[in-house]
């Protein structure tokens, strides 16, 4: 079944007040300090939108599972659950970069110096369920894809954006960039 905007806005301000993993933000602060930070960094409005919905998966996995704070002892594959209801409303400059969040991280895991020590607690526990960090081969094929340096930029927005109470522009701005991103796919 494919989500339209109001699934998404019904979505982000109802199971977006749940509990973002072991942050202490919520999954809606996320995602809109997530956009914030890529619309600040002056990113394509197809990373914003992928910004904010990178981890709509882990919405639509409570959703499925009926828990309120799903995911947190095993890898839920979040980065891949949202993208069959996305397919239809959004091109591949949203979705490859949200599929390709969680790799990103195990890439830059491997390839940065200091970046594993920086992340959060919760960010190093899901990134052991994820598959840890990667080899350098991995990482070479990593960044061989399509969307991969988006993936890495989003990455570092994601790890950013846990500041609880942070003031951002509201959800509806955010939706308003959504639906011109998604009136170019038709």
């Amino acid at each position: 079944m494919a989500l339209d905007h109001s699934d998404l806005q019904h979505l982000l301000t109802t199971r977006g007040q749940s509990q973002y993993g072991r942050e202490a933000v919520n999954q809606l602060e996320h995602a809109l300090q997530c956009a914030q930070l890529a619309e600040q960094a002056g990113e394509t409005p197809e990373t914003i939108v992928a910004a904010l919905l990178h981890d709509l998966g882990h919405l639509l996995a409570a959703q499925r599972e009926g828990l309120a704070d799903h995911g947190q002892d095993k890898d839920d594959l979040h980065q891949y659950i949202a993208l069959p209801f996305l397919r239809d409303l959004l091109p591949d400059a949203v979705l490859e970069p949200i599929r390709l969040h969680v790799d990103a991280k195990r890439y830059l895991c491997a390839t940065e110096s200091g970046y594993w020590e920086a992340l959060s607690l919760a960010s190093k526990h899901s990134l052991e369920l994820q598959g840890g960090t990667y080899s350098e081969p991995e990482a070479q094929v990593f960044m061989a894809q399509p969307y991969a340096a988006e993936a890495v930029r989003l990455r570092r927005y994601d790890d950013l954006a846990k500041v609880p109470q942070k003031a951002t522009p509201p959800l509806d701005h955010y939706l308003g960039i959504l639906a011109a991103v998604s009136s170019v796919r038709h």
